[in-house]
This record gives C-alpha cells, structure tokens and sequence, in this order.
C-alpha cells in the first residue's frame, strides 16, 4: 500500500516532467529561404566577394550552385572588375578559372630589380669583377624601375627557381588548365661599350627535368644602342601535364672585356602565370612605341 501511494503521489509530477520535453510548436521565427529568379541571384552574387560565392554561397542549395556555377556569370565578373574581353583571342572552357587566374597574376620573380641587392639569387658565373646593381645610367619606361643588375668583362650568369605549388598554383590548374607562362625583361648596354644579353628559361617537371626551354641565341647590343632599352618577351603555351617548377637563367659580358662594370644591364625581369590573352607570334624583344612623354626611347626586333 505504501508503495502505491508513493507512486500516485509521483505520477503528477512525473507527467509535468514529461511534458516539459516535448518539442514546441513552430514559431514566426522559423522561416524558409525564399526562392529567387536566377537573374536576380546572380546580380546579388556579382556584388559578393568571389571566393564566397564559390565557397559559401554554392554550398547553399542546388539552385544557388547552379547559378554560381554559370560560365556566363563569370564572364560577366571579368568584365567588371575591368578586363578587356576583347583582347582575348580564343574564348575561355572555364570562365571561373580564368578569372581567378586573372586574380592571382603576378611577377613570380623576387627582386626583379636589384632594390634588395643580389638578395633572392642564385650566382652561377660571376667572372671578371663579378654582379653588381647600380642606378639605371638611362630612364626606364616604367618610371618606378630606379636599379639594374650589371655584368663585367668574364660571363656572368645567376637564377632563381620558381616553386608553382609555393606560389599557389597547383597541379590541377597546371595539368588541367594549362595557363600561359610569360617572361619578359629589360636589357641594354652602357654608353660607351657593347655586350652580349643571354636568357634560358626552363620549364621542369618534379624531377627537375626540362619540359620545354626558352633558350634564344645571344643579343649582341651596340654601345650606341644605349639610350634605348628593350624588352625580350616569350611565352610558353599547350606546354603539356607535368610543369613544377621554372627555372629563369640570365646573364651577359661586355665586348671590350674592361675591368669594372661595362656588361649588359638587367632589370625588371618577371615571369607570370595567366590565362591567354593575345595571339602569340614568335619571340621578340622591344617595344615599338616611343614614351614622348617621358623621353623614353626603344626598340623593336623580331627572333623568329
């Protein structure tokens, strides 16, 4: 008896207990996403930050990932961050590649311009007097170019190789996309003595061994070339799977062979990673067009 009593005294207890954790019922707060007209999502997704549209906003729901998926939302994306669509020559097969590749472009080489010594090089010959970096003796195009790298009277060469994975570039975007590697820089001689101008550029794979090389025959620079400087410019396309590093080999040597500083000056020297942008045809150095502006002048050569 006392047993039952004291569960009949519980029970009300009890149930106020079990019903205390039942669910609640739905309240106002509770809300569903409403559903957008496409063209109106992809207008809010072009005024979000690009790496949150791919790595929030498509997570979302199937729709939004189809809309963010759209190649024609990121061809428009390119053309309002302000890049010339007309200047491409061959239409892109993943818009969202090309603009990130667009994003990321930039000068892979460090201390392209002797601004921190011979810091970030790699001295392979260094006859005569040896590398040395002084002020340009000639105004540069780029008016913020102030340093070059200079050669002596033996062969001087140095390098650097360039990591693609390091500099964010993986090997799904270098296999599968196959973005163009441009290389250019700048050269010209003193006022009062000649040189020769040597660049190799080598694409490698894991191993280091060589995919494809830019290697052009020497430049034979006349000393009364010395108020003009020019620009060697490459670029490596349908290169194939497998690229890892670039390796980027300059140098020169005065044709007097005078002690000091007479050789060739380098500077600005840049490898880039991007999309395809122009038709290419050969290699070159120069510019054709002469800066009036700021008194700059240079020149246009072709090595077929």
């Amino acid at each position: 008896m006392k047993r039952t009593e004291m569960d009949q005294t519980k029970s009300p207890n009890m149930t106020k207990k079990h019903r205390a954790v039942e669910p609640l019922p739905p309240t106002e707060t509770q809300v569903s996403l409403p559903s957008l007209n496409s063209d109106i999502l992809e207008e809010i997704f072009l005024n979000i930050p690009p790496n949150m549209v791919v790595c929030v906003c498509r997570l979302v729901c199937h729709e939004w990932k189809e809309v963010a998926d759209r190649q024609s939302f990121w061809r428009e994306k390119c053309r309002r961050v302000g890049y010339s669509l007309g200047e491409i020559y061959k239409s892109p097969d993943n818009w969202r590649m090309f603009y990130f590749l667009l994003k990321k472009k930039r000068n892979l080489i460090e201390n392209p311009r002797g601004e921190e010594g011979l810091s970030r090089w790699i001295i392979r010959l260094n006859g005569g007097d040896g590398w040395r970096v002084e002020p340009i003796m000639e105004k540069h195009p780029d008016m913020t170019v102030q340093k070059n790298f200079v050669t002596s009277f033996y062969m001087c060469e140095k390098y650097q190789i360039i990591d693609l994975k390091n500099k964010g570039y993986n090997s799904s975007i270098m296999d599968t996309f196959q973005p163009d590697i441009r290389i250019s820089e700048w050269f010209a001689s003193r006022f009062d003595c000649g040189c020769k101008y040597n660049i190799r550029v080598e694409l490698l794979n894991e191993r280091m061994e060589y995919i494809q090389v830019f290697a052009p025959r020497t430049v034979n620079v006349h000393w009364r070339s010395f108020r003009h400087w020019n620009q060697m410019t490459h670029i490596f396309q349908n290169y194939g799977p497998g690229v890892r590093y670039i390796r980027f080999i300059h140098g020169g040597i005065d044709t007097r062979y005078w002690k000091g500083w007479f050789g060739v000056r380098l500077t600005d020297c840049c490898v880039e990673i991007c999309p395809p942008m122009h038709s290419i045809v050969g290699t070159g150095f120069g510019r054709t067009a002469k800066d009036e502006s700021r008194n700059v002048k240079s020149r246009a050569c072709t090595i077929s």
